[in-house]
């Protein structure tokens, strides 16, 4: 059954059912999570939030399903750590679409963040520890018509404090190399226990064993090295510049 339905003239959503939104979403490219979510996705309008214990460490195993198989932009904007650019390209994202906004001081994410919803031309990552509630509401206002993905990382703590944003998820890394995903907020009914997706971390799947991707176990010693970063399309300086910001909206214009 529908979760509108017709009382006294009015639509109304029962609470009780998942809502099935009238906003397009993208499919998260894990189909036990697309059962889970209003409308079988991650919205393309409004705020999601992603809490995690590491922020950094398992959003982009998460979310790049999503991002790589809608051949749209992505930029991301605080990132704790700078971004392995070969996870990410293998994954299936080319790399003219990973953009990387280089900004430490909160209100520099909050605006650089604002202009690229405004741009409506990429999926926005954007990664925030502290924040007042009204600069969120304000992003999910932007977010509300965006058209693409935004997503907020924020560290487990996030959780005790309310937000407003409609979708909130909590991730861990579990036994085996999977992804344990706690549904904290959606707009339907509470999800009581946490699904665990079998996520092998990019790249790792060609080095490890099949035994040790059902483990979970490390790699012998020396046999996994560091990758060298290899340049983004773009880096911005701490002090983030209203011209700058402008340029890599008209140049992810055309790919949108």
């Amino acid at each position: 059954m529908d979760s509108w339905v017709s009382e006294g003239g009015a639509t109304v959503w029962r609470a009780d059912r998942l809502e099935r939104p009238a906003v397009p979403v993208w499919p998260t490219g894990w189909p036990a999570l697309d059962a889970e979510l209003p409308g079988g996705g991650w919205p393309a309008e409004g705020l999601t939030e992603l809490l995690c214990e590491c922020p950094g460490a398992l959003e982009a195993r998460l979310l790049m399903p999503a991002l790589a198989g809608a051949d749209t932009p992505v930029v991301l904007v605080g990132a704790p750590e700078p971004p392995h650019p070969p996870g990410w390209w293998r994954a299936g994202l080319l790399p003219s679409r990973l953009v990387w906004v280089q900004a430490d001081a909160l209100r520099e994410r909050l605006w650089a963040a604002e202009q690229l919803v405004r741009g409506q031309a990429a999926a926005v990552l954007l990664w925030l520890d502290r924040v007042p509630p009204g600069a969120l509401r304000r992003l999910q206002v932007l977010a509300a018509g965006a058209g693409r993905p935004v997503f907020v990382c924020r560290p487990w703590s996030a959780a005790a404090v309310s937000s407003p944003a409609p979708l909130r998820l909590r991730l861990a890394s579990v036994s085996g190399w999977s992804l344990q995903v706690e549904l904290l907020k959606r707009r339907g009914p509470p999800l009581l226990q946490p699904l665990v997706l079998p996520s092998v971390p990019g790249g790792l799947s060609a080095v490890l064993s099949p035994r040790q991707q059902r483990l979970g176990q490390a790699l012998p010693d020396g046999l996994l090295h560091p990758v060298e970063a290899m340049p983004l399309p773009m880096a911005l300086p701490e002090q983030a510049a209203a011209n700058e910001v402008n340029h890599a909206l008209g140049r992810l214009a055309p790919a949108a």
